[in-house]
């Protein structure tokens, strides 16, 4: 097989800026992910940016990234958040075409010069001599390179739990793999589990919009990268809504809380501080009678928006009730439920 200089295992935002930025520098590289088609696939929040991650995505374009650029492009709402404080702490945030930033990624990938992506399972690292020479995949091949980066996210021997039912596998139950652990465990490093959450995914035409909050975006011309001249018209972009949370809310996820993965037992690795699960915010937050829920467009080309503050890992029918006590979520039909995940980093 043909050998690289730098080998990016992994197609999720970091993968995908390593990739670019070293083929961009004259260096012969591949990407290695499970799936092509799942590059640069968003399988959580549609937003990008907000206080900190609005930052990082600057600050990347800075440097030559192509995060921004595709945000910009393929953004369906834009908007400048804390607008009422000042401008140290403003930041942009936008709402992805999750389905179209996919596909402009892929493209920009695909037609990169000096990076070829190849679709297959990397289930161990070769050493000699302490020194990593390259990958293998999971049908034995080997690819050597000078330089090995993994960016394997949620993937490394990830697991999915609703309530006490795990089952193996990546978001959305996409492939993962195990075999890496093992290598990297082999080299010496020491790995430790992480969680993280989603969540349930509900049909739009089932809300009743007149009792939530139109949230709209920003009139002026805002945008992640300094190379962006044109922009979706504020009047061709999509609203967010704002709803919330109540005490039969409350009841219902307190009542059932020892059946969340999160305490039941079953989740073992360590939650991200700023994204908490709606079982963890009513543990910690103990004293707030409500808690705000965003219900935010996925895509043009699709027919369900996401809860933004929703994450949850209770069984599917107390998710179907607990959603259904929220004001304008009353019939909501779901197409997806929250889920947890647990992987290896």
């Amino acid at each position: 097989m043909e050998n690289y200089e730098i080998i990016v295992v992994g197609g999720g935002h970091a993968g995908i800026e390593a990739a670019l930025i070293s083929a961009r520098s004259n260096i012969k590289t591949a990407l290695i992910s499970l799936s092509i088609e799942n590059i640069a696939k968003l399988p959580c929040n549609p937003s990008l940016g907000g206080p900190a991650k609005g930052v990082v995505i600057r600050e990347v374009d800075a440097l030559g990234g192509q995060m921004g650029i595709t945000a910009d492009k393929t953004a369906i709402q834009f908007k400048i958040l804390n607008t009422n404080k000042g401008p140290g702490v403003r930041a942009l945030r936008i709402q992805s075409d999750k389905i179209a930033y996919q596909k402009y990624m892929q493209k920009v990938l695909l037609n990169q010069e000096n990076l070829t992506v190849i679709e297959n399972m990397v289930t161990e690292l070769i050493v000699e001599d302490n020194k990593v020479k390259g990958v293998v995949f999971d049908d034995g091949t080997k690819l050597y390179s000078k330089i090995v980066i993994l960016t394997t996210g949620t993937y490394m021997k990830a697991v999915n739990m609703i309530s006490d039912e795990v089952t193996v596998g990546g978001p959305d139950l996409e492939p993962t793999t195990s075999k890496l652990s093992d290598s990297l465990e082999k080299a010496g490093l020491k790995l430790f589990r992480l969680k993280t959450g989603t969540p349930a995914r509900i049909y739009r035409d089932s809300i009743d919009f007149s009792k939530l909050e139109c949230q709209p975006g920003t009139e002026d011309f805002v945008c992640f990268s300094y190379q962006t001249k044109e922009i979706l018209p504020f009047e061709e972009q999509v609203p967010c809504y704002l709803t919330h949370t109540n005490e039969k809310t409350h009841k219902i996820i307190l009542d059932n809380l020892d059946k969340s993965s999160m305490y039941s037992g079953v989740v073992k690795g360590v939650g991200p501080r700023y994204c908490p699960s709606i079982e963890d915010k009513l543990v910690r937050f103990k004293d707030k009678p409500r808690h705000q829920l965003f219900i935010e467009p996925e895509s043009l080309s699709l027919d369900t928006v996401y809860m933004q503050g929703f994450s949850s890992s209770l069984p599917k029918d107390v998710q179907e009730k607990m959603i259904k006590t929220v004001p304008g979520l009353e019939n909501i039909r779901i197409k997806s439920y929250g889920y947890a995940i647990e992987y290896d980093a």
